[in-house]
């Protein structure tokens, strides 16, 4: 049962995202504002150490926490949602770094944002970061060795979609799991579900650019399509009963089982969309818990 509080955050983040867009820009602003305002990114554990917009290489960068104690730590590579769009460092920075609190070195990425950079920049940044993330953690004590790659939202879909790439090279990193965080995982599933396709259709539009509608079923971009035995870690999936994108969370466990990959599935009473951003929610509280229950049987 919610409380009242509980209930009055989610109406306000309802309310914020549901509201027209507009400019992109400003919606990044607003996104940035509105994270402050609700402080999302209050009361921020302390870590080892921080090390802020590390360059990864030209145009790409990641803040890098470093946890309390001594090493080698397990890694965890983490990227932001935001819709492919919007998003960055400072409005996921708790969320990221809540893998620092729990003993992982932390890469939280800072890759390119459509509609500037289309697809497959922000994804290139994202598989980038991975193959980075196992050849540096060393640096800051990380064991590259154990890691893990999760994100929330579009962060989700960037994560799931680089593991399939991922798995696919020879010689690239494998990871020991994944934390998939109400994500989308099939483009064209996403639009023909809808009651009203515009929203999806216009973020795919955005995210795609010049490439959409042609891209929509490349699992770089719709990485359930590019699910098969062996091609993804033990994941860890979880998802809102209250949000839009239940669906997407069912459809990958759906594959996952299919393909026999191991794997954790749980859906959040009443939680919407971003619930796991929000400390105040006992849902968030609980989630935390679950998945890094997982990643500690795994990672």
């Amino acid at each position: 049962m919610l409380t009242e509080r509980e209930r009055a955050l989610i109406k306000r983040w309802n309310d914020f995202t549901n509201r027209p867009r507009g400019d992109v820009r400003k919606f990044r602003d607003d996104l940035e504002n509105f994270c402050v305002e609700l402080g999302l990114n209050a009361n921020l554990s302390p870590e080892g150490a921080f090390h802020e917009k590390v360059e990864l290489r030209v145009g790409l960068h990641a803040d890098v926490a470093v946890p309390v104690g001594s090493g080698p730590y397990p890694v965890a590579v983490f990227i932001h949602g935001g819709g492919w769009m919007a998003g960055s460092l400072g409005t996921h920075r708790k969320l990221g770094m809540q893998f620092a609190e729990q003993g992982y070195l932390t890469i939280n990425v800072d890759y390119r944002l459509a509609p500037e950079s289309s697809f497959p920049a922000g994804f290139d940044d994202c598989v980038f970061a991975a193959r980075w993330a196992a050849e540096n953690a060393q640096r800051w004590g990380g064991d590259g060795a154990r890691m893990v790659m999760g994100g929330d939202s579009a962060g989700a879909n960037l994560a799931a979609a680089a593991l399939v790439a991922l798995a696919n090279d020879p010689h690239a990193p494998r990871f020991r799991a994944a934390a998939l965080i109400y994500g989308v995982y099939d483009f064209p599933s996403l639009i023909d579900r809808a009651p009203n396709p515009a929203p999806a259709e216009a973020m795919a539009r955005a995210y795609l650019g010049p490439q959409y509608p042609s891209a929509l079923k490349d699992p770089r971009v719709s990485p359930l399509r590019g699910i098969k035995a062996g091609v993804m870690p033990p994941s860890f999936v979880i998802c809102g009963t209250a949000d839009l994108l239940l669906p997407e969370s069912r459809s990958i466990v759906a594959a996952l089982r299919e393909t026999n990959t191991p794997y954790e599935s749980h859906e959040i009473e009443e939680m919407p969309h971003a619930f796991m951003m929000i400390d105040e929610l006992s849902g968030c509280r609980e989630g935390h818990r679950l998945m890094f229950d997982f990643l500690r049987r795994r990672v």
